[in-house]
């Protein structure tokens, strides 16, 4: 039987704070990540790491930097392989009325309680952005009392009016989780994490969490948004971004690294999943690297 972990995270700030910044230097392996939600916004600073992402029904690999704003209740998964020389990962959690519940509402505000519910699909910021601001994210940990709070109103108010980012669940997909769901898709994301380079049935994960195929298929669907097949051919596919990225393996040994057992459908599914075929995914990738 597969232990449960607990979905709904408590997150508590430091007595005399509204808001909850860490910043973490280096990744513990002891940190097992979890499917979970919370009912605070998250944004997440990681100045030089390699990891991937899952955020609602969103999967894909980092190699780099990130900066991701991730709204109330908005199912993720903390994961990132490991920070790189001189990498950090600042973490602001907080609830969006941490100011009152009127604060966010006021005129001058508007364009900050936008960005909140275009959070709930889950915001990736790009470049330009992410270098303008991702130290000041990082002396948020230093600052104490009302410095910090006016200097987080000054970077949610830039994130708020940049157009220099990409919703990761744009699709018309936003969900809040429950409980029970996030129970059971913990479960199922747990496992395709640890076997999707075998082959996974569907009797078999069904049984896991202890439904019938066709009623797990619906309720996989109703849930996630995808078919099961289609998830996890998207783990593989991120898992192949990242053997791109970082291994001198062909793309054929790649492509049975992750589990496919004929190449010509793993360049269809990768094209589709990423835009662009795995050699040109691999040579863009160098470039930026260098």
């Amino acid at each position: 039987m597969i232990q449960k972990k607990p979905t709904l995270e408590k997150i508590t700030p430091n007595f005399g704070s509204s808001l909850l910044v860490k910043k973490h230097e280096k990744f513990l392996k002891t940190n097992v990540p979890f499917w979970h939600f919370h009912p605070e916004i998250e944004l997440v600073y990681v100045n030089k790491g390699k990891g991937k992402r899952h955020i609602g029904n969103h999967l894909s690999y980092f190699n780099n930097s990130q900066l991701v704003l991730i709204g109330s209740n908005l199912p993720h998964i903390g994961y990132i392989d490991r920070l790189t020389t001189n990498g950090s990962e600042t973490l602001i959690q907080f609830l969006p009325d941490f100011l009152g519940k009127e604060f966010f509402k006021i005129p001058e505000m508007a364009s900050i309680n936008a960005l909140f519910e275009r959070a709930k699909k889950g915001i990736r910021f790009n470049t330009e952005i992410k270098q303008r601001i991702g130290a000041k994210i990082e002396k948020l940990v230093d600052l104490e009392g009302a410095i910090r709070i006016i200097s987080f109103i000054e970077i949610l108010h830039d994130l708020a009016t940049t157009d220099d980012y990409t919703l990761l669940n744009a699709n018309g997909y936003a969900f809040e989780s429950t409980h029970q769901d996030t129970d059971k898709i913990e479960v199922v994301y747990k496992h395709i994490n640890k076997n999707f380079k075998e082959h996974i049935s569907l009797d078999e994960i069904a049984g896991l969490v202890s439904m019938t195929v066709p009623a797990f298929c619906r309720y996989f669907k109703k849930t996630t948004g995808k078919t099961f097949t289609k998830l996890v051919n998207e783990y593989r596919v991120v898992h192949a971004t990242k053997l791109l990225a970082e291994s001198t393996m062909s793309i054929t040994e790649v492509s049975f690294d992750c589990g496919f057992n004929n190449f010509s459908h793993f360049n269809k599914l990768f094209k589709e999943f990423t835009g662009k075929n795995a050699s040109i995914y691999r040579s863009e990738m160098k470039d930026l690297i260098q």
